[in-house]
């Protein structure tokens, strides 16, 4: 592999800095602050955002293609899991549930 060149340095270097102050800022101020309530109530919503990002392109698109779904053990999987959360609102419920149904689908029957 070749060497790195003092450009490459540089920028991680200055972005090591900016991400250490953007960090730090809230510690730096001396002055107290507090979140306006319309902040709060927006990040309640940024963990099911996240999440939802995450599983519905995957079980939704194959190889950058929308996937068959009668035939794909991601999307009865996620059905399942959904349910079992919508019953429980347990998150390891929703894992376990939902392997169940995918694993079976999966592997044995392939699909």
């Amino acid at each position: 592999m070749g060497e790195t060149d003092a450009w490459t340095l540089l920028v991680i270097v200055g972005l090591a800095c900016i991400t250490v102050i953007a960090r730090s800022f809230f510690f730096i101020s001396s002055k107290s602050w507090s979140l306006p309530q319309w902040a709060h109530r927006g990040l309640q919503y940024a963990p099911i955002a996240a999440l939802a990002a995450v599983v519905v392109p995957e079980v939704v698109v194959t190889n950058g293609h929308l996937a068959t779904l009668w035939l794909d053990a991601r999307v009865y999987a996620a059905i399942v899991g959904a349910l079992a959360f919508y019953w429980r609102r347990d998150v390891l419920i929703t894992i376990v549930v939902g392997m169940a149904v995918y694993l079976p689908l999966h592997l044995g029957l392939g699909w």
